[in-house]
This record gives structure tokens, C-alpha cells and sequence, in this order.
């Protein structure tokens, strides 16, 4: 399995359109056949910052996944609501428990 963990840094204002956007995305996702989970966790102490849990079956399918339509609509749509910059950390998942 592949994991991506995507930090998003929001503006006040826009957290719950954020949101909505994001939730959108992430059930479409898990309608990909490529995607394992994806799952999206809001900070308690700030919720202007955002991590998306992405796991993937493999490589391709994190590659499949930037292609869909909903990915591109969200990518657009929530660009102008971040107060930074998105990041990605990818892992290679080694056991599951």
C-alpha cells in the first residue's frame, strides 16, 4: 500500500467551505478503485489546519487518483482558501495490525 498525508493550512474564513469541498472530494475518492482509505482529520486546537489521510493500493493509483475530475474540481476550488502553501508527505506502508 501507498499512504499520502496532506497538510492544509486554511484561512479562518474559509474552514467550513473548506470542508464541504473536501468531503465531496474524499467520497468520490473512495469510489476510485486505486484508493484504500481517505480519510480527512481536522486539528482540535486549530481548526484552520487540516491533514487529508490518503492510502492507495499502490503508486498508480495515487497517480489515477490527481487525473479524476473531482480531484481537479477540488484542487481548484480550495486553492484560494489556503492561508500556505499544501504539502504531501507519502509513505510506504510496512505492517498492518
Amino acid at each position: 500500500m501507498f499512504v499520502v498525508f496532506v497538510y492544509v493550512h486554511v484561512k479562518p474564513e474559509f474552514v467550513e467551505a473548506f470542508r464541504i469541498e473536501s468531503e465531496h472530494n474524499a467520497r468520490e475518492s473512495r469510489k476510485e478503485a486505486g484508493v484504500v482509505r481517505f480519510d480527512i482529520l481536522q486539528q482540535m486546537d486549530d481548526p484552520t489546519r487540516f491533514v487529508l489521510y490518503e492510502a492507495y493500493k499502490d503508486e498508480d493509483g495515487a497517480r489515477a487518483h490527481k487525473e479524476t475530475a473531482h480531484y481537479a474540481k477540488w484542487r481548484d476550488a480550495v486553492a484560494p482558501m489556503m492561508a500556505e502553501p499544501r504539502y504531501s508527505v507519502k509513505y510506504n506502508f510496512c505492517l498492518e495490525i
